[in-house]
């Protein structure tokens, strides 16, 4: 195993900065589900959400169930891809609140195509809380209603994004060295 240079990458944000802001979208979160009937359903998108999920659900105060999914998206040329669920939801989520974990939006089709998903299995609402937010990467809209960060259109990683299954366990968000463009 190979360690990780710093001169592979920058930070772009801090631990510190990371937890400060996560700890502030819990709060948001909790006073948004505070009257609740039944368990809030979180369901993270594997892998890179899962620092994210970890940290913000140790914060959430409200009654919580923690699913995952999984999707990979295949592309040709320049047209959207056709987004496949690799790992499906186990609960039931019709009539339930859903906050959908993200690492990161960029292009918007994959998330879109997860939140109607979800609607038409017919959760009462879904929202999506993201890490990182790559606006000007964005090709079809994507409401993000809980907003760690807006980032450029950057290739990041760390806490939980990867570069080839590497760099995922760094505590901070790095700039990967030579890189631009998505982290699709």
């Amino acid at each position: 195993m190979h360690a990780h240079k710093k001169s592979d990458h920058k930070i772009l944000i801090s631990a510190a900065t990371l937890q400060k802001r996560i700890s502030a979208l819990a709060k948001q979160i909790n006073a948004d589900y505070a009257d609740l009937s039944e368990p809030l359903v979180c369901i993270g998108v594997l892998k890179g959400s899962i620092f994210f999920l970890v940290d913000l659900l140790k914060q959430v105060t409200v009654p919580l169930v923690i699913d995952f999914l999984q999707t990979s998206s295949y592309r040709s040329g320049s047209e959207p891809g056709e987004v496949r669920i690799r790992k499906d939801i186990d609960v039931a989520i019709r009539g339930r609140h859903v906050l959908l974990i993200e690492d990161i939006v960029d292009t918007g089709f994959t998330l879109k195509t997860i939140l109607e998903l979800f609607r038409f299995r017919g959760a009462a609402s879904v929202k999506l809380c993201a890490m990182l937010d790559k606006a000007e990467a964005r090709e079809i809209e994507v409401p993000v209603d809980y907003r760690g960060f807006e980032i450029d259109d950057i290739f990041v990683i760390g806490y939980g994004l990867d570069f080839d299954e590497r760099y995922r366990e760094l505590p901070y968000i790095g700039v990967y060295a030579d890189s631009a463009g998505t982290n699709s």
